[in-house]
């Protein structure tokens, strides 16, 4: 049966633009092994007795192309040289061109990681919006830890990755687009940090905070997500978004400075006590099974033993600081305690 030569055309041009979709070291690749099979099967016809199976040809073929030559086959007659010949001059080219794009395309996604163009596609991330000098103090804290987990730096600002660790990314692109946070998998991220602006005033910058914060909810409601707000006013409007925990930076940075004013010496205290990689600091632990029911005095001698000193008790979204010593504890809460760093 004939086919029409219509058909036959119609063919070839889906196979050839299919083949042009695929990306350049797959053509590449499978022109190199097309051309490496044809020439050890040509030279298996051409001189059975000294290429006595096709995969002898390929071999040759194989060695030929990638300039080796073991010498343990090569054609004796002058068509067979002739084979040899045309592979030397139009398969070592195809092999060569190869491997540069191999190296380009390997030096083409290390640019986009670093560039900040390459998507994550991990998860259970820390995602950090906004770079400023905030930011870099987190997520060098963050690789301090004991448990280090991978970072996403999402900011417009950058050019590069500023982090030479191997779990920091960087993601660049407005963090108020579904774009952007979709580069950087908001949808697995197990908590959310926003931090305020530097580049624009008070205000626009809490607006871009809350609109950034809707951005990131609309895509994961279960996110955890800190906000970085600087007017009192847009704080309502960042619970109202979804924030999870509000950071107000100009109230926190007042009082420090009226308690160091009052109490000399407040802020380096505080700053302690806040800092991870300090042998004692600041924490919330869950309640122990054991610990329930029992009274505050009695939980906290049992805490002393423990190198752990009682604060408070968080229930819901309240904080109770120095609880009555005959309060009891409900498995529900959460203590806020000073607890020994373990070595």
């Amino acid at each position: 049966m004939k086919i029409p030569k219509k058909e036959v055309d119609g063919m070839f041009h889906f196979f050839y633009y299919r083949f042009l979709r695929w990306p350049i070291i797959v053509r590449i690749l499978n022109l190199a092994l097309a051309v490496i099979f044809v020439f050890g099967l040509a030279i298996h016809f051409v001189e059975p007795k000294t290429f006595p199976t096709v995969f002898d040809g390929v071999w040759w073929a194989v060695i030929t192309t990638a300039t080796v030559g073991y010498g343990d086959l090569y054609p004796v007659t002058f068509a067979g040289r002739v084979i040899g010949i045309i592979l030397i001059l139009s398969g070592a080219g195809i092999l060569s061109a190869y491997f540069v794009a191999l190296a380009g395309a390997t030096a083409t996604r290390q640019n986009a990681f670093l560039e900040g163009k390459a998507a994550f596609t991990g998860g259970k991330q820390m995602v950090i919006i906004g770079w400023n000098e905030r930011a870099r103090k987190v997520i060098g804290q963050l690789m301090e830890l004991k448990e280090r987990q991978p970072v996403v730096l999402v900011d417009e600002t950058l050019e590069s990755n500023p982090y030479p660790y191997d779990n920091v990314y960087f993601i660049k692109g407005k963090p108020y687009q579904d774009e952007t946070l979709k580069k950087a998998n908001v949808k697995a991220a197990k908590a959310v940090l926003i931090t305020s602006d530097q580049h624009k005033t008070e205000t626009e910058a809490d607006m871009g905070a809350v609109l950034t914060l809707l951005a990131v909810k609309g895509l994961n409601p279960d996110a955890y997500c800190i906000v970085e707000i600087q007017t009192a006013d847009q704080v309502v409007n960042a619970k109202r978004a979804g924030a999870d925990e509000v950071i107000q930076a100009n109230t926190q940075a007042s009082f420090v400075m009226l308690n160091s004013l009052i109490s000399n010496g407040m802020s380096d205290t505080l700053l302690s006590l806040l800092n991870q990689q300090e042998k004692n600091h600041l924490d919330f632990i869950p309640v122990k099974p054991k610990w329930r029911n029992l009274t505050v005095k009695d939980l906290s001698r049992q805490l002393q033993k423990e190198r752990k000193i009682l604060i408070g008790i968080q229930s819901g979204d309240d904080t109770m600081i120095n609880p009555p010593l005959d309060y009891t504890i409900t498995d529900e809460e959460h203590l806020f305690v000073v607890l020994e760093k373990d070595k």
